[in-house]
């Protein structure tokens, strides 16, 4: 059903995307301070997005919906429609100067509506301008200082934005100020859609959608830097039917010292942890094994923790599912970050393409700080020295073949240097 998932091996039917412009040029000015891995080539990564979503469409026949697109499109035929994206919008822009300059401002703007095409306002929320207005001397002389506050660019990682649920979307609120304001953005699509929202994640709870993966008969909640115990209990309380919930503990990972931990290695669930199927998972056992899992059993309408811990590589074992390992140079190149698109077939990243570049980068972080990031970069060069020595990389692996997983892999080398992978880049809204 539409807006409403149980298994992350169903069928995949639908889904939504954004194509990055703009917003993107402005995150790779500095891509640290853009939640970006590395720099990377802006029109090469565009050029990414539209074979994955070309794959999507025509391999497998998957309805892709634009964002921006189909936002414009509803805006364009329903007044009601165009006036919740102009409120938004509104909301987005920041006029600073002298009251009456300010004030004249917002009244043109107001008086253009109708002038303005949706893109005009759909790009108002992309950037975020801040306009400073300051008078010159001599008739109609007026400075004009416009900046971008926190651009979102990072909108096409469209799976953190929400949660399909087996009760519906469950709204995130993000952690990090830069991706603060994109939950607003894509709620104007789900309202225009119709589809069921099941709750909004209410301070100080923040959630990500990269934290949440449903298994069927139980679903898998991340819990760590991006999904913190507010969100987690908001979850549990307003977004969940299933009958068994694993909540887990994001864990430190072990090559870096425990007292300057990187979060930023394994921010999501599905940064180290991904489902191939009814029977198989691919993941960090390195990392699994560290993830404490929380259970809750369903009571009513409520949910009771199980007094018993346990981590995530057992857990998942005891389920009958088999791992397929990941290195630890696999996992920072994203190779968990796959989408299923049924029972044992998935549209994977070519690895072999990314590894260099983010041992490269590693190679740098390293140099500048090699008391946290030595031992995790000398895994990572051993990693790749058996890559070279065996010809085996993700996703063309024997351990693949040996489970029975079909498998699409896709050049996505520039555009993960956001920090993603395909399954980041789509927010699912279709399956079955």
């Amino acid at each position: 059903m539409e807006g409403r998932i149980r298994a992350e091996w169903d069928r995949l039917r639908k889904v939504v995307v954004h194509k990055p412009g703009m917003e993107m040029f402005f995150g790779l000015i500095d891509p640290s301070a853009s939640l970006y891995e590395r720099a990377f080539d802006q029109t090469a990564a565009t050029r990414e997005h539209d074979r994955l979503t070309s794959a999507l469409r025509d391999e497998f026949g998957v309805e892709v919906i634009g964002l921006m697109e189909t936002i414009a499109g509803y805006a364009e035929k329903d007044r009601k429609a165009k006036e919740l994206l102009v409120e938004t919008a509104l909301r987005h822009i920041s006029f600073v100067g002298g009251s009456a300059d300010v004030e004249l401002a917002k009244k043109e703007l107001r008086k253009n509506i109708d002038t303005y095409d949706p893109y005009y306002f759909i790009n108002l929320i992309l950037l975020m301008p801040k306009m400073v207005l300051k008078r010159g001397k001599g008739a109609s002389a007026m400075h004009i200082n416009i900046t971008e506050r926190d651009p979102l660019a990072n909108l096409y990682f469209m799976r953190d934005q929400q949660a399909v649920t087996d009760r519906g979307i469950f709204l995130s609120r993000m952690s990090k100020p830069q991706r603060r304001h994109e939950p607003a953005f894509t709620r104007l699509l789900w309202e225009m859609m119709g589809l069921p929202i099941a709750h909004e994640t209410a301070e100080p709870g923040t959630f990500e959608g990269g934290d949440f993966i449903p298994m069927k008969d139980f679903a898998l909640l991340g819990f760590g830097d991006r999904t913190n115990r507010g969100g987690v209990d908001q979850m549990l309380k307003h977004g969940l039917s299933f009958k068994e919930v694993g909540v887990v503990h994001q864990p430190n990972h072990p090559l870096i010292p425990s007292d300057e931990p990187n979060p930023m290695v394994d921010m999501h669930l599905d940064t180290y942890f991904n489902v191939a199927g009814k029977d198989v998972v691919i993941g960090s056992e390195l990392l699994l094994k560290r993830a404490q899992v929380d259970v809750y059993w369903r009571e009513g309408k409520s949910y009771r923790k199980d007094p018993k811990v346990t981590n995530l590589h057992d857990y998942i074992t005891a389920k009958g599912f088999s791992i397929v390992n990941l290195s630890t140079l696999e996992q920072m190149s994203y190779s968990s970050n796959f989408l299923c698109i049924k029972d044992h077939t998935i549209l994977a990243i070519e690895s072999d393409l990314i590894v260099k570049r983010v041992l490269d980068n590693l190679a740098f972080t390293a140099k500048m700080d090699p008391g946290r990031y030595g031992a995790l970069l000398a895994q990572a060069k051993r990693d790749y020295k058996e890559f070279l020595a065996t010809g085996q990389t993700f996703p063309h692996k024997k351990e693949m073949y040996q489970n029975g997983i079909d498998l699409y892999a896709i050049d996505l080398k520039n555009i993960t240097g956001g920090y993603g992978g395909a399954h980041c880049m789509t927010a699912v809204i279709g399956r079955g």
